[in-house]
C-alpha cells in the first residue's frame, strides 16, 4: 500500500510539473445547417470543416505556480519516507516475531528439561517409598511437581504455535501455513553502547523517515500558503491560435491566425480568496506543529527504548548468574535427597527456582534483541534485512 501511495505520489508530482509547460490543442469541428424556410421558399444548406490549434502558455503569476509544483514535490517526498517508514515497521514486527518464536522454543526446552527431571524425583521418590526411606507424602508431592510442570509443558507448546503463525503472519503468509524454521536465540555480542542517549536522540532527529515525511508535509502546507496567495494576484500569460475552414461549394479555404497576451486580474470572488489563503495559513501552522509533536514522540521513544535496552542488557547479566547458583543448589539438593539426608521438599523447592532462572534467563536474552531492534527502529536506522548498525561497532563497541 506506501508503494502505491509512492507511486501516485509521483504520478501527482509529474502532473504538477506539467504547468511548467505550454498548454496545446488541436480542434477539429465539422459543420452542417439546414434552414427549413416555407413550401414556396425552400431553405439552404450550410456545411464546413475547420481545423484550429491553440497554444496557451502562463508567463508570470507571482509565484504561484511554482509553488503548487513544490507542494507536490514535498507530497512525493513525504510518500517516499512513509514507505520507508513503513518498511522499517515491517522489518521491526518480523524481528519481534521471529524473537518471540525463538523465546518460545527455547523456553519449551526448558521446561522439557524440567519435566525430564520432575520424572526422575518421581521415579526416585517412588523408589524410596518402595524401600521404606520415604513417606506417602514424598510420592505425592513429587507426583504433584510432575503435573504443574507438564501443564507448563502444554501451555508452552501452544505458545510456540502461536508465535509461529504471527512469524507467518509478520512475513506476509497465512497464519495456518506448513512451515517449520529452524530457529534459536543467538549469543549475545559482548560490549555496550558507545554513545550517549543524546546523540541517539540526534542521530533519530536526523534520520527517522517518519520524521522526514511529516517535515515533507510541513514544507508541502507552507507551499500551498504560496500558492493560495498567488492567485489573489494578477497573471500574465501568452495564447495565439492558427486555424483553417472549409465552405462548402467554395474552392480553396482561409486561413486566421491570432496572438494575444492576457493579463488577469482578481476583482471580487466572494472572498473565497481570502478564506483559501486564511485556511491554507491555519494548515501550515497545524503542519508544523505536528511537526514539532512527532520529534517530541522520537525523542521520548529514543530516550524510553535506550532506558529499556540498559536494562535488559543489565538483566542478562542478573539472570546468567541466578541460573548459576539456582543450578548449583539444585545440584546440592538432588545429592542431598539421594544421599537420604535431604527432603524432597527442598529439592522440589531447588528445582522450581531453577525452572523461572531458566525462564527468566531466557525472557532476559530475548528481550535484550528485541530492545536492540527496537532502538535501532526507533533511531531510523533499522536495515531491510534486519540488520542494525547498532551492533556493527558504529555505536556499538566490541
Amino acid at each position: 500500500m506506501a508503494w502505491a501511495d509512492a507511486r501516485a505520489a509521483a504520478a501527482r508530482y509529474g502532473s504538477a510539473r506539467g504547468a511548467w509547460y505550454p498548454k496545446v490543442d488541436l480542434n477539429v469541428t465539422l459543420y452542417y445547417e439546414k434552414d427549413i424556410n416555407t413550401k414556396a421558399q425552400p431553405g439552404g444548406s450550410t456545411k464546413d470543416i475547420s481545423a484550429t490549434a491553440s497554444l496557451s502558455y502562463l508567463l508570470f503569476d507571482f509565484g504561484g505556480r511554482s509553488a503548487l509544483v513544490e507542494e507536490s514535490r514535498q507530497s512525493l517526498l513525504a510518500a517516499d519516507w512513509t514507505q520507508n517508514a513503513v518498511m522499517q515497521n515491517t522489518v521491526l514486527l518480523a524481528e519481534e516475531a521471529f524473537f518471540n518464536q525463538a523465546g518460545a522454543k527455547a523456553l519449551l526446552e526448558a521446561n522439557r528439561t524440567s519435566l525430564a527431571e520432575a520424572e526422575a524425583n518421581l521415579t526416585a521418590a517412588e523408589e524410596r517409598h518402595r524401600m521404606g526411606l520415604a513417606t506417602n507424602a514424598d510420592v505425592l508431592q513429587a507426583k504433584t511437581a510432575y503435573a504443574e510442570v507438564k501443564l507448563a509443558v502444554l501451555d508452552t507448546e501452544g505458545q510456540v504455535r502461536t508465535a509461529k503463525g504471527a512469524l507467518a503472519v509478520a512475513m506476509g503468509y497465512p497464519a495456518n501455513i506448513s512451515f517449520d524454521p529452524e530457529i534459536e536465540v543467538p549469543e549475545i555480542p559482548p560490549g555496550g553502547l558507545a554513545r550517549t542517549v543524546d546523540q541517539l536522540i540526534e542521530k533519530a532527529l536526523a534520520s527517522r523517515p517518519d520524521l522526514q515525511a511529516a517535515q515533507a508535509l510541513a514544507l508541502g502546507s507552507a507551499a500551498r500558503v504560496r500558492e493560495a496567495r498567488s492567485r489573489m494576484l494578477p497573471s500574465l500569460s501568452a495564447a495565439g491560435s492558427i486555424g483553417r475552414v472549409w465552405l462548402k461549394d467554395v474552392p480553396g479555404y482561409t486561413n486566421s491566425t491570432i496572438g494575444a497576451l492576457q493579463l488577469q486580474i482578481p476583482v471580487f470572488s466572494g472572498f473565497s480568496r481570502n478564506f483559501d489563503l486564511l485556511q491554507a495559513k491555519a494548515e501550515a501552522e497545524a503542519a508544523r506543529e505536528r511537526l514539532r509533536s512527532a520529534e517530541q514522540a522520537v525523542i521520548f521513544q529514543v530516550f524510553s527504548t535506550h532506558s529499556e535496552f540498559l536494562t535488559a542488557a543489565e538483566r542478562v547479566k542478573t539472570t546468567d548468574e541466578l541460573v548459576a547458583s539456582a543450578s548449583q543448589s539444585e545440584a546440592v539438593a538432588l545429592g542431598r535427597y539421594r544421599e537420604g539426608v535431604g527432603s524432597i521438599l527442598d529439592l522440589l523447592s531447588a528445582q522450581r527456582v531453577l525452572a523461572v532462572a531458566r525462564a527468566e534467563q531466557i525472557n532476559a536474552r530475548l528481550g535484550w534483541f528485541i530492545n536492540l531492534a527496537r532502538l535501532a527502529h526507533d533511531i531510523g536506522i533499522l536495515g531491510m534485512p534486519g540488520d542494525t548498525p547498532l551492533a556493527a561497532g558504529d555505536i556499538l563497541t566490541r
